[in-house]
């Protein structure tokens, strides 16, 4: 009866000086609907664990971590990014690339705009206004500029061109009817709500440099030794089965996969 008690004691004590650590992940807006399920799946596993995700541009992530916001791990839709925080000093994990992104033209299925064509549907005469992300801070609209520049297309459409702050509010634009057709994420194309609404176009690789994605632990995560065990576990759970099979899923390219 005594060692019962005792465990019971103990118990309502770990409970009680146990708390769950919280982390900020920046994360680059393609994987907004791949992070949803990947998130919920994490914090079934490690429940004490919770994730607050921030999304948006590769580019503005990085000048608010160099400005002081207070992120644990950033995911970047551009390597670069995190190798120019790691060798700032504001990244204190290895960097590592987590997945290649691919990009896809997009548009509803009711606009009467045959995207099957190819990136030449953007010729159509239908296509009165052209979404695309802001190619100054975000990897994919760098992406499809370099394509619309290789097909010759660039001149004849620019000032058809909407420009997106990332990836999710150019897809948005199209949603909306602000824009005819758009170019976006094949991760954000191959989520239900826009299969439902609208139909892609895969763009080939070959029309742009590869959307070689990376990420790394920050530095503000070692200011509590919960969170940076926290954001280490996180870290390490994106190289999973589990993280792998949801990543793939939505249309990244991974490390150790083939196209």
């Amino acid at each position: 009866m005594k060692k019962a008690f005792l465990s019971f004691i103990t118990l309502i004590i770990f409970t009680i000086t146990s708390k769950a650590a919280e982390i900020t992940v920046y994360a680059a807006a393609d994987l907004t609907y791949a992070f949803a399920e990947i998130e919920k799946v994490y914090e079934n596993k490690f429940p004490k664990d919770k994730l607050k995700i921030i999304y948006g541009s590769s580019g503005k992530g990085y000048t608010q971590i160099i400005n002081g916001a207070p992120y644990d791990i950033i995911f970047s839709a551009d390597m670069g990014y995190v190798e120019k925080l790691k060798q700032q000093g504001y990244i204190i994990s290895e960097v590592k690339p987590y997945a290649v992104g691919r990009i896809v033209l997009w548009t509803l299925k009711n606009s009467g705009i045959d995207v099957s064509k190819g990136i030449n549907a953007v010729l159509d005469p239908k296509v009165k206004k052209i979404a695309i992300a802001n190619w100054e801070h975000a990897p994919y609209g760098v992406a499809a500029k370099e394509c619309l520049e290789h097909y010759k297309l660039y001149d004849k459409v620019k000032d058809k061109l909407v420009l997106g702050e990332n990836i999710s509010q150019t897809a948005q634009y199209v949603e909306t009817g602000a824009a005819d057709v758009g170019f976006i994420a094949l991760s954000i194309a191959k989520s239900d709500k826009l299969m439902r609404e609208g139909v892609y176009y895969l763009l080939p690789d070959t029309c742009h440099k590869q959307i070689l994605q990376g990420v790394g632990i920050l530095k503000n995560a070692s200011s509590d030794k919960e969170k940076l065990e926290t954001a280490k576990r996180f870290f390490d759970f994106m190289s999973t089965p589990e993280a792998r099979k949801i990543m793939i899923k939505y249309g990244f390219v991974l490390p150790g996969e083939k196209d």
